[in-house]
């Protein structure tokens, strides 16, 4: 496996991805939009097949039989509509299928916990009084690196049914099956009774999500991080970040 080729796949598979996706927002109404989609088929196939050369098991992967496939000038517009849905919804696989290859998830994971703990800090001007403050802060930092509610990142969604309630974590990446749970610690009393809420909440989020950050806003109540972190920070896919006011 050469890995330098399948990060170049990766970043021609996203920009595939994008193409279509600009296709899709570019007119939302228009259903004569979809009328390329033979040219991306065939855009698709050729990195499907050279991502096979390189992997052991494609089995996830399917290809276009162009060859057989009417063109647009003999479909209409539902059918096309269709056609590129199927290449949307395989273009996805195959970008999943070479970031599990690359653990780029793992990788894009780490780097969002040490952007919050490095940028978190900086942003908080003054000392907050409640948790929807550190909220508001880390959305404005995720929005000021790039990233869109409701395509990378959503707030307050992603609910979790637990028994006869739900919990509904802060923020979820859904392309990283990850879940980000806020807290804000601001006296000593709050700090005993993190742990608890950070076990139950583990307990909760991960019927629903592979990877959970907790993200904890301290101001100045827990003298003990690495004491605090015990059993909980690095355990089954869970982190734990502590910052400090």
């Amino acid at each position: 496996m050469n890995k330098n080729k399948l990060k170049n796949y990766l970043n021609q598979t996203k920009a595939l991805e994008d193409s279509l996706k600009f296709i899709y927002e570019k007119d939302k109404n228009n259903m004569w939009s979809f009328g390329s989609y033979k040219t991306f088929m065939r855009k698709y196939n050729t990195l499907a097949k050279f991502v096979a050369k390189e992997l052991t098991d494609v089995s996830s992967l399917d290809y276009f039989d162009t060859e057989n496939i009417k063109s647009s000038a003999d479909t209409i517009p539902i059918v096309q509509k269709n056609y590129f849905d199927s290449i949307l919804a395989n273009v996805t696989i195959l970008k999943s299928l070479l970031e599990n290859e690359l653990n780029i998830r793992n990788d894009e994971i780490e780097d969002l916990k040490n952007f919050l703990q490095n940028k978190l800090r900086r942003a908080i001007f003054d000392k907050p009084d409640n948790e929807y403050q550190i909220q508001d802060a880390v959305e404005q930092l995720l929005i000021g690196r790039g990233l869109s509610k409701g395509l990378d990142y959503d707030r307050e969604t992603g609910r979790v049914k637990v028994s006869v309630k739900e919990v509904i974590p802060d923020f979820i990446f859904s392309r990283l099956n990850l879940a980000l749970e806020l807290k804000f610690c601001k006296n000593k009393n709050k700090s005993k009774r993190l742990v608890d809420e950070i076990n139950a909440d583990i307990q909760s989020y991960k019927k629903k999500y592979n990877n959970l950050i907790f993200l904890i806003y301290d101001l100045g109540n827990i003298r003990d991080e690495v004491e605090f972190k015990n059993d909980l920070d690095n355990k089954d896919n869970t982190s734990v970040i502590i910052v400090k006011h």
